[in-house]
C-alpha cells in the first residue's frame, strides 16, 4: 500500500487548505490514520488522528481549526485546515498504523512523502 499526500501550498494567515491522502489500503478497517507535521528545526508532531470508528483526536493548537476526516469509498484521508497561522507552516505527512488502538502518542508505521504548507503573515 501507499500513502500519497496532496493539497499543500502557500496561503496567507487566516486562509484555508484541504490536504488529501490517497491511502490505497489503510483507510478501511483496523487502521489508525493520522496527520503529522514537521517544521524546520523542530521535531515531527502528531496533529490529528482518526481510528477505524471515526473517533478523532487533535493537538490543542489546532482544535477548532483543523478537521480530520476520511472517505472509505475513495480510500482517502483529509485534513481541512482553517484559520491558518504562520506557526502552522510545516511539511505535513499522512501516516497509518494497524490495530484498533489509536492515539496521538503512538508510533506510526506507514508514511507518505509529505506535502508542504506555508502560511505567510
Amino acid at each position: 500500500g501507499q500513502l500519497v499526500e496532496s493539497g499543500g501550498g502557500s496561503v496567507q494567515a487566516g486562509g484555508s487548505l484541504r490536504l488529501s491522502c490517497a491511502a490505497s489500503q489503510y483507510a478501511g478497517s483496523s487502521y489508525c490514520m493520522g496527520w503529522f507535521r514537521q517544521a524546520p528545526g523542530k521535531e515531527r508532531e502528531a496533529v490529528a488522528i482518526m481510528d477505524e470508528n471515526d473517533i478523532t483526536s487533535y493537538i490543542e493548537s489546532v482544535k477548532d481549526r483543523f478537521t480530520i476526516s476520511k472517505d472509505n469509498a475513495k480510500n482517502t484521508l483529509y485534513l481541512q485546515m482553517s484559520s491558518l497561522k504562520p506557526e502552522d507552516t510545516a511539511m505535513y505527512y499522512c501516516a497509518a498504523r494497524s490495530g484498533l488502538y489509536c492515539s496521538l502518542s503512538l508510533r506510526f508505521t506507514y508514511w507518505g512523502q509529505g506535502t508542504q504548507v506555508t502560511v505567510s503573515s
